[in-house]
C-alpha cells in the first residue's frame, strides 16, 4: 500500500476575529476540491472548539483515494472516473489500484490476484460460529460477529506497526469478506456451506458460493451476472470520508487491529441511512406493491408534510446525478433483458418509478434522480438475493475500501487518536444531596 502524503505547507492564512483578539489559522489546498482550513491551535489560541455536527464542514484527515464532486457528479478512484474503471476494468484491478495508489500492469495483477485467492478459505473452526446464530438472524448481524472473530484466528496478522502483517491481513479481508458473506447467506436459507473455487474470479466466485447446491449440477456462473455483480463490486469499493469509512478510521485510530476496525465498519454501514438504503429502497417498491399505487406515493412524497419519502432517490453528497447511478441503469436493463423476467410486481413498479423520476418535473427541478441504491437493488432482486443480503453485498464491496484507507491511517504521521468535543449544555457542578433529604 502507498501513502503519498506529504507534509501539508499552508501559503495563506485564515483571519478569526473574536472580540478584540484576531487569530491567524493556516489553510491548506488539496489537489482539488475546497481548501481547508487548520483549526487545530484554535483551541490553545481561542479556548473554543467547532460545533460541526455530523462533521459534514469537517475534514478529519488527508487522503489520496477517492475524491467526490457531488455538485457535478464526480467520483474518482485515485483520479480515475468511477464509471472508466467500472467498463474497462474489473473489480480486482480497482481494488489494486485503491490499495496501491495505480492500476496494475499484467503482472502485477496476476500476483494479486494469486495472492488474494490464496486466502480465499476461511478457518474450518470458524464455520462452528454461524450455528450459534438463529436461523431468522440477520445476515449483517452475522457479518459483524464473524469477522470481528477473525482476530482470534488470525493472531499472525494483527500487528498494526509491522507492514508485513498489515498487508497480510489486508489480503486476507479482501479474500475471505465473499466466503464468508456467501456463507451468511447459506446459514440463512438452511443449506451447506459451499467452499470457494480458485479457479472462478472474484464475482464468479461469489455467485458460485451463493447460489451453488452441492448435490445438484455444477452451478453455471452466468457471464451477464458475473458482470453485474463485479461492476457493483466497484461501484462500493469507496465513497471518500462516509459514515463507515470515517468509523474504520476512528476505531483504527485507537490502534484496534484491523478485523476489529471492519468489523465495526460493518456494524455502522447496517444503518439504513448509509449501506441499509438498497435495502430500503426494496422494502419501499413492496409497500407500494403495484403501478396502480404509484400515483398515491408520488403524490405523498411531494407533501411536505406526509412522512412518507421514496427511497432510492437523490443523494446527500451527489446535488447531481449519481455517477454510479449512470453505470448501473445500464446494468440493471441488461440484467432484466438476460433473465427475461416479466410480470414481476415490484420490478414493474421500479420500472415505472425511474420513468417517472426522469420525466417529472418535481423530480427533475429537484435533481431526484434514481441513486445507485435503487439500480442495485433492482439488480440484486432480479438475481434472485433477499433484501437481508443486499447490505451484505454492499459490505462485501466496500472492505477493499476500509482496508485502502484503514492502511494510509496506520501511515500517517500526523494521525491521532480520534477524539471529537461537544458543546455542553447539561447542569454545571452542583452538589450532592444525600437521598433520605430528596
Amino acid at each position: 500500500m502507498s501513502n503519498t502524503s506529504e507534509k501539508l505547507v499552508s501559503s495563506e492564512t485564515a483571519k478569526l476575529t473574536i472580540g478584540d483578539k484576531t487569530t491567524e489559522l493556516p489553510i491548506f489546498k488539496g489537489s482539488t476540491g475546497p481548501d481547508v482550513i487548520d483549526i487545530r491551535s484554535l483551541y490553545k489560541e481561542t479556548g473554543m472548539f467547532t460545533y460541526d455536527p455530523g462533521f459534514t464542514s469537517t475534514a478529519s484527515c488527508e487522503s489520496s483515494i477517492t475524491y467526490i464532486d457531488g455538485d457535478e457528479g464526480i467520483l474518482l478512484y485515485r483520479g480515475y472516473p468511477i464509471d472508466e474503471l467500472a467498463n474497462k476494468s474489473d473489480f480486482m484491478e480497482v481494488a489494486y489500484l485503491l490499495l496501491h495508489g495505480e492500476l496494475p500492469n499484467q503482472a502485477e495483477k496476476e500476483k494479486f490476484v494469486h495472492d488474494i485467492t490464496y486466502h480465499t478459505m476461511i478457518h474450518e473452526q470458524m464455520t462452528k460460529f454461524f450455528s450459534g446464530f438463529r436461523r431468522d438472524a440477520h445476515p449483517m448481524a452475522i457479518m459483524v460477529g464473524v469477522v470481528g472473530a477473525m482476530s482470534a484466528f488470525y493472531h499472525d496478522s494483527t500487528d498494526i506497526s509491522d507492514p508485513i502483517q498489515r498487508k497480510i491481513a489486508s489480503y486476507r479481508l479482501i479474500a475471505k469478506m465473499p466466503t464468508i458473506a456467501a456463507m451468511s447467506y447459506k446459514y440463512s436459507v438452511g443449506q451447506p456451506f459451499v467452499y470457494p473455487r480458485n479457479d472462478l474470479n472474484y464475482a464468479e466466485n461469489f455467485l458460485y458460493m451463493t447460489f451453488g447446491v452441492p448435490t445438484c449440477e455444477p452451478y453455471q456462473v452466468n457471464p451477464i451476472l458475473s458482470k453485474a455483480m463485479d461492476r457493483i463490486f466497484t461501484l462500493h469499493a469507496d465513497h471518500e470520508q462516509n459514515a463507515s469509512t470515517s468509523t474504520v478510521r476512528l476505531a483504527g485510530s485507537s490502534g484496534a487491529n484491523p478485523f476489529a476496525c471492519i468489523a465495526a465498519g460493518i456494524a455502522s454501514l447496517w444503518g439504513p441511512a448509509h449501506g441499509g438504503a438498497n435495502e430500503a429502497c426494496l422494502n419501499m417498491l413492496q409497500e407500494i406493491g403495484h403501478t396502480d399505487n404509484i400515483p398515491e406515493y408520488i403524490k405523498r412524497a411531494k407533501d411536505k408534510n406526509d412522512p412518507f419519502r421514496l427511497m432510492g432517490f437523490g443523494h446527500r453528497v451527489y446535488k447531481n446525478y449519481d455517477p454510479r447511478a449512470k453505470v448501473l441503469q445500464a446494468t440493471a436493463h441488461q440484467v432484466l433483458a438476460e433473465l427475461g423476467i416479466e410480470n414481476d410486481p415490484l420490478l414493474d413498479v421500479a420500472r415505472e418509478l425511474e420513468r417517472i423520476a426522469l420525466e417529472d418535473e418535481y423530480f427533475i427541478e429537484k435533481k431526484l434522480y434514481p441513486n445507485v441504491d435503487f439500480y442495485s437493488g433492482i439488480i440484486l432482486k432480479a438475481m434472485g438475493f433477499p433484501t437481508e443480503m443486499f447490505t451484505v453485498l454492499f459490505a462485501l464491496a466496500r472492505t477493499v475500501g476500509w482496508v485502502a484507507q484503514w492502511g494510509e491511517m496506520i501511515e500517517d504521521p500526523t494521525q491521532k487518536i480520534g477524539r471529537p468535543r461537544q458543546l455542553y449544555t447539561g447542569a454545571t457542578a452542583r452538589e450532592y444531596i444525600p437521598i433520605d433529604q430528596r
